[in-house]
């Protein structure tokens, strides 16, 4: 495949770097203004870093759009005359509407939204994917992308502001609860290094005992929780004090403001 990262900053290097470390690509374009911060990505085969978005665009088949949403309208413009059948777009930008793309290409194109996370680096996203009409043609080509990069879902456009809270904001959700119990072993008497690799590798098996299992939360916390236990003495007090609740709150400040985002 021969691929375009329009936007190479934060999620789209990490994008990048799935694909290099899968070997995911035929060639593979990382443009963003200033260069000299990635340029050592040309070290790895087929891999061009460079600023100019139509070079990238008329050397790649599938461009994968990694800016952020203000920026993402003035790319279309720039570019839009160079696409041909060929061209599959995969935008990463949050709150920007397939309708609103096709409104600025003038044309219709395979035009596929794609929310991943940063964990793409490591190749454990959670991706979740919608497309226009005809992009469901060329939906199968995200999937493919994405599975090799993590784990991906197909969902209605109108639920990927949701999803953009869960899965990418989720990342940081998860690493302040890994910072908390990092911090509470520490204050049990861990040094800090002990205490982060506790804290990350319990985390890790919880969501592996779900993943091979299939089974809901609350069957794994029956399974450690005994009358008068310390576990069950441990949660009563987190929910006493909104453990849940404050999560839950958070979730939904984080859904409102994508959704100001999206409309502004």
């Amino acid at each position: 495949m021969k691929i375009a990262i329009l936007g190479a900053g934060n999620l789209g290097l990490s994008i990048g770097k799935g694909l290099i470390m899968n070997n995911a690509y035929t060639s593979l374009y990382l443009t963003r203004r200033n260069t000299e911060d990635i340029q050592d990505y040309e070290d790895y085969s087929k891999v061009k870093v460079l600023s100019d978005n139509l070079e990238a665009v008329k050397n790649s088949d599938i461009l994968i759009f990694a800016v952020q949403p203000t920026q993402l309208a003035g790319i279309l413009e720039e570019i839009k005359d160079e696409l041909s059948e060929k061209h599959v777009l995969i935008s990463t930008v949050t709150g920007f509407k397939i309708p609103r793309m096709e409104k600025i290409l003038e044309a219709e194109h395979f035009i596929i939204r794609a929310m991943p996370n940063t964990a793409i680096a490591v190749s454990k996203s959670m991706t979740c994917i919608c497309s226009n009409e005809k992009g469901k043609k060329r939906i199968a080509i995200a999937e493919a992308i994405f599975n090799r990069l993590g784990t991906s879902i197909i969902i209605p456009e109108n639920k990927m502001q949701a999803a953009t809270v869960i899965c990418a904001s989720g990342v940081a959700f998860w690493m302040r609860l890994i910072r908390a119990t990092t911090q509470g072993a520490v204050q049990l008497g861990f040094d800090a290094k002990d205490a982060q690799e506790l804290s990350m590798q319990t985390c890790l098996g919880a969501a592996s005992l779900l993943i091979e299992s299939g089974r809901h939360p609350e069957e794994e916390i029956d399974k450690v929780t005994t009358p008068r236990g310390c576990t069950i003495e441990g949660l009563n007090e987190m929910e006493h004090n909104g453990l849940s609740s404050s999560l839950i709150k958070g979730i939904q400040a984080s859904f409102k403001k994508i959704n100001n985002i999206s409309e502004n």
